[in-house]
């Protein structure tokens, strides 16, 4: 057993401080586990949000020495602890008090993405036709928890505040998975131009790299969704067929 100190942000909306918290820490604890810790030592007010410490929801998400990372996910072994530890809120979202950061921005976003529109099932019992390969391009997109660590370290949010022209890597992905899907009919592609902002991601991989569940947020979502995009509104043989079909 051993000290460590833990420079925790203190605060809401209106300011705040980082303050110091001294906790004894042992083999095997996570960030959390010293949250909980300094919560039931010494800060009773400290307002933290988690729900299941297994990495799954996507609640504890955090910045931890300036790095968005789930609490629950992060070793303490993994970190120097010969200096202070430090935990701030997402910088990307408003702070609601202490570490807690308010989303609700990002739930605003998923009801602007048209939803999934199936076309007519091709079967005489009623049900559809897909090749498994299809199929399997998708599944990798449905295992986002929606812990918002790709949304806080883009730099278009995070550095530009572009909330209200780009809707960030999470909700390129989610379109993504319905723009790839086998069985989706709907048309998104202007949507992503024109209101979503595509053109701002410049592809840095900063996305992909904090992602909890390894997606492979930019080679498989965003890279094929900005080339479906270029097809359609900047290919000039594509321009051309279009004027000659009209």
């Amino acid at each position: 057993m051993t000290n460590a100190t833990f420079r925790i942000w203190r605060g809401d909306a209106k300011g705040g401080e980082a303050r110091d918290y001294v906790t004894d820490v042992t083999e095997g604890m996570v960030v959390l586990d010293a949250v909980h810790q300094i919560q039931a030592e010494s800060a009773p007010d400290l307002a933290a949000r988690w729900n299941c410490k297994a990495g799954k929801c996507g609640s504890c998400s955090a910045e931890i020495n300036g790095a968005p990372r789930l609490m629950c996910m992060t070793r303490l072994e993994e970190l120097p602890l010969d200096e202070p530890v430090t935990i701030q809120p997402m910088k990307a979202f408003p702070s609601i008090r202490d570490l807690v950061s308010d989303v609700s921005w990002n739930f605003a976003v998923k009801k602007r993405i048209k939803k999934f529109t199936p076309r007519p099932p091709d079967a005489a019992d009623g049900t559809w036709r897909m090749a498994q390969v299809d199929v399997d391009r998708v599944q990798e997109f449905r295992k986002c928890i929606e812990c918002f660590l790709c949304q806080d370290v883009c730099h278009v949010l995070r550095e530009h505040s572009k909330h209200d022209e780009f809707i960030g890597p999470r909700f390129l992905v989610y379109a993504a998975a319905l723009e790839m899907h086998p069985l989706d009919v709907a048309d998104r592609l202007g949507d992503l131009k024109d209101d979503m902002g595509i053109g701002y991601c410049n592809i840095t991989k900063c996305c992909t790299k904090v992602c909890p569940e390894n997606i492979t947020i930019t080679d498989n979502a965003i890279i094929p969704l900005k080339e479906r995009v270029v097809d359609r509104f900047y290919d000039p043989v594509h321009a051309l067929v279009r004027l000659f079909k009209r």
